[in-house]
């Protein structure tokens, strides 16, 4: 069949136009056929191809724009054009399109809404026999639950402006309608006609455009042509969708079946109280392998050693067949009730006892598992990343030490391994078998709880963490992408003065965009599997990460990377006279050692200082990096010891500067120097120097860098998936996230406790963007309550401001007023409003926990943290709380969610 394309883009010399005719899609990686497109004016654009295409296929494509042999530009690839060829009687097709940039409302095209909230389905286009077609195409995202578009028109053929004889559209793709009209009778002149949406189960049933009448120009056609027209979006002025939700790690839930530790199966369990509240959204924590160590330390979920593998405890083991020894059953039903009555998660026993249950079922059933078409057929669309995870899972318990450099022969992932490990008559996949058994069962089990998710219109909302463990499978099998010479954290912030040092290895950007993030595409492709919505855990890292030197155990030296360093030359420029010694090494005095260490002052003069000259000192060689500090304080814990070890981290960041990792020669002011002793020896005039030099470099110097930076990354990750995206943007936001976050329609996170503006002591929620998530806290915070008796000067300010209260501020924190402050975040413009568990129970004083220190999921300025917060409630029972439910239900539904 001649197939023509037509496009209208204004181009300037030396642009062209490609047509990426989709070909096939294998483990989510597009592969296109590409043809290079023809002008005469540089604006319209055209290309004939010759395809065999049967009655009822379709093709899928989009447009780019290169120049040379480079790609500058390409459409909105989310989704991409689809035509489908209904037309029976066609020998030649003449296809004119639209370029399609993101548009505003990309978030209707989401997965989320589309097949969560509104669970909206597509249909087959049904084939047509007429000797002329004209097919009109056009996007509605709009269109709720059972909504129908229909077109109206003057002629006779679209109804006659009769919306009982209006013609029916069939959505073929997302959000996307069309209609084949049998243009045989139709003479040339131009038709007016409209849309609008049909639905007799609600009350604006028909809906028309608020727009002016759309015209179509019908011009001369030959027996045997069909013409595709793709038309501007539809135009209806429905409410905007708002979503309520509720955040819980998957560890934290408890139900009657739970074996220690929250489960899949109690994931499905929390879906239906979430729907039964009338919300529309759970997010979790990152589910993810973290065994490194197998003790409580592997519980930071932010932590994982391979970005695929589910972690083992999440399995549900009540899915599994029952377990055919008698007494090992009893034993395990013993150990499950024992562990399920605790109050928080004893993570090593958990876990010791989910891996031995594993084992004797693996051991029962394993066998015909691997022997099943499921399973093979899990194992040919997994086994780029199984089979390396597999194999470093076996290696870390032989030589046990999830340190690969100690692995001998061992210290990477050798791709002539894959073979035999993938091979079921070889040892050495009888060895692994069994890591590819669990997360078969794993895989297997979250993916029904997605389908469950969807069929009760529920958003599930993942989070991929920003970093990975530098012991990890994903560092061993492609160490490319890593640097392991730095350390990757967070400036300080309002959670940690000293700022955090996660330990992660930064990222090798170079290496990564080389392959067009190949290692992030698959990773978001993955998470789709299980998720219609995401949070990108510290969105700033994809613009620059904090990187913390390796011999650091503080974050305080560490530097933005990427960013443009200082040289001393504009150093000076600001009128700040270099000393390069004085800036950049650490400042020590006696009365800045006295000022430190108090009447521990000449024990660390004489153990860990030397004197250089006159009453300046430097850090003794054993002593002058903080790891080295750290070692030498392994196991003492006492006060004193814990003062001056803290005390000579001070020290040792006690410099202006730090030197650019990459170059020698260039530098970068300290972060909060001020706060530091270095800067208070400074005169008043070389501080405010500082100051004006510091914010300039960090709040304009680098903005333009950074945006070009998360421009080369961010969006071919966002648009390697129909997931809802939204973004953790907290901390020190430079000006240029906006701008990216806005250009490529991604959620922030709004937390009136910690507005981004800086003017303001707490945000107003009237004033949040509709593109948002609200939410009161987050797993790294306080919860409402805690929050509440935290500083009870802020409580009372909050109390007075925000809430219009007067009078002293009642503490602790009645259920009445935490309603009345959960409902106000409801009301917020936000998109969603996803409030942690905690924060939902804080309305009703009888189901609460008595303490709430005990609901705190995560203290972030405590690097070995212990998560292990648990629902103090079963899902069963607090199914059965209908004065709670009603209380949810009530706030949900007057805030119009």
């Amino acid at each position: 069949m001649n197939i023509q394309f037509n496009i209208e883009y204004s181009t300037f010399y030396g642009q062209d136009l490609i047509l990426n005719l989709v070909t096939n899609i294998h483990k989510g990686e597009v592969e296109t056929a590409r043809y290079r497109m023809h002008t005469t004016d540089g604006y319209h654009w055209g290309v004939e191809i010759n395809k065999e295409v049967k009655p009822g296929t379709s093709l899928e494509y989009f447009y780019s724009i290169e120049e040379g042999e480079r790609e500058t530009r390409r459409e909105w690839s989310v989704l991409l054009h689809r035509i489908t060829f209904s037309a029976e009687n066609a020998n030649a097709y003449h296809i004119y399109d639209h370029w399609n940039n993101i548009p505003e409302n990309a978030f209707l095209y989401s997965s989320a809404i589309t097949d969560s909230v509104f669970n909206k389905a597509q249909e087959k286009v049904p084939n047509q026999r007429y000797n002329k077609t004209i097919t009109l195409k056009v996007r509605a995202p709009q269109l709720g639950t059972g909504d129908k578009l229909m077109l109206s028109g003057s002629h006779i053929l679209l109804g006659a402006w009769n919306t009982k004889r209006a013609l029916p559209m069939v959505q073929h793709n997302t959000n996307e309608w069309s209609i084949d009209i049998d243009a045989t009778s139709l003479l040339p002149g131009t038709i007016d006609f409209k849309l609008f949406i049909s639905n007799d189960e609600k009350e604006y049933t028909p809906l028309w455009e608020s727009r002016d009448n759309r015209t179509i120009e019908i011009i001369a056609m030959e027996e045997g042509n069909a013409i595709a027209m793709e038309l501007d979006e539809a135009a209806f002025a429905m409410p905007p969708v708002r979503v309520a939700g509720t955040l819980v790690p998957v560890f934290s839930l408890r139900s009657e079946d739970s074996f220690g530790v929250g489960d899949f199966g109690d994931l499905k369990k929390m879906i239906d109280w979430v729907s039964l509240t009338k919300q529309r959204a759970l997010q979790i924590l990152p589910i993810n392998d973290t065994t490194i160590t197998h003790t409580w330390t592997d519980s930071y979920p932010y932590s994982c050693i391979s970005i695929f593998a589910l972690h083992p405890q999440y399995v549900d083991l009540t899915l599994l067949p029952a377990i055919k020894d008698t007494k090992k059953k009893k034993h395990y039903e013993v150990l499950r009730k024992e562990l399920n009555a605790l109050t928080q998660i004893d993570y090593e026993r958990v876990n010791e006892a989910k891996t031995a249950y594993l084992q004797d079922i693996f051991e029962q059933e394993g066998k015909k598992v691997l022997g099943s078409a499921a399973f093979k057929k899990f194992f040919k669309e997994e086994e780029s990343w199984l089979v390396p995870y597999a194999q470093y899972c076996l290696l870390r318990e032989k030589f046990g030490t999830a340190d690969f450099s100690t692995w001998g022969t061992n210290q990477q992932w050798n791709e002539a391994d894959r073979q035999a490990l993938s091979s079921p008559k070889e040892k050495a996949f009888e060895e692994v078998a069994f890591y590819y058994y669990v997360q078969f069962i794993l895989s297997s089990q979250l993916k029904a709880v997605h389908t469950y998710a969807q069929a009760h219109h529920v958003i599930l909302k993942g989070d991929i963490p920003i970093g990975v463990n530098r012991y990890g499978c994903d560092v061993w099998a492609e160490p490319r992408y890593f640097n392991l010479n730095g350390q990757a954290g967070a400036p300080p912030d309002d959670f940690s003065v000293n700022g955090q040092n996660w330990g992660f290895p930064t990222y090798n950007w170079d290496e990564m965009v080389k392959d067009d993030c190949r290692w992030w595409v698959r990773r978001f492709q993955n998470m789709s599997k299980y998720f219609d919505a995401y949070r990108i855990d510290h969105v700033l890292g994809f613009f620059r990460i904090w990187e913390i030197p390796v011999n650091s155990v503080h974050g305080l030296l560490g530097q933005f990377s990427p960013s443009l360093g200082m040289s001393r030359e504009e150093v000076e420029g600001y009128g700040l006279q270099w000393q390069e010694e004085f800036f950049t090494e650490p400042f020590i005095t006696d009365w800045i050692l006295e000022r430190i260490f108090g009447e521990h002052t000449n024990y660390v003069r004489n153990t860990y200082v030397e004197r250089t000259w006159g009453d300046r000192y430097k850090m003794r060689e054993e002593f002058d990096t903080q790891r080295k500090v750290e070692a030498a304080f392994e196991g003492k814990n006492t006060p004193t010891d814990n003062w001056i070890r803290e005390g000579l981290y001070a020290l040792i960041s006690n410099v202006l500067f730090v030197r650019d990792h990459k170059n020698w020669h260039l530098f970068h002011p300290r972060i909060t120097a001020q706060l530091s002793l270095i800067y208070e020896s400074l005169y008043d005039h070389d501080k405010a120097t500082f100051n004006r030099l510091y914010n300039d470099y960090y709040y304009r110097r680098n903005n333009q860098f950074w945006y070009q930076e998360a421009m080369k990354k961010l969006p071919k990750l966002i648009n390697a998936t129909r997931m809802l995206v939204c973004a953790e943007d907290l901390g020190m936001i430079p000006d240029c996230v906006a701008w990216v976050m806005n250009e490529l329609k991604v959620l922030s996170l709004e937390i009136q406790s910690m507005p981004k503006d800086p003017k303001v002591r707490f945000g107003y929620l009237a004033q949040n963007p509709y593109r948002s998530v609200c939410t009161i806290s987050t797993h790294d915070m306080a919860t409402l309550r805690q929050w509440w008796d935290e500083d009870w000067d802020r409580a009372q300010a909050y109390f007075n401001s925000m809430l219009q209260q007067g009078g002293p501020a009642p503490h602790p924190l009645p259920g009445w007023l935490a309603r009345d402050i959960v409902s106000r975040h409801l009301n917020s413009p936000s998109m969603l409003c996803i409030l942690g568990i905690q924060d939902w129970m804080s309305i009703d004083e009888q189901l609460r926990l008595e303490d709430p220190n005990a609901e705190r999921i995560n203290i972030p300025a405590n690097p070995k943290h212990y998560w292990r917060y648990r629902m103090h409630i079963n899902i069963e029972d607090l199914m059965k709380r209908n004065d709670f439910t009603s209380n949810v239900v009530d706030l949900v539904c007057s805030s119009y969610r």
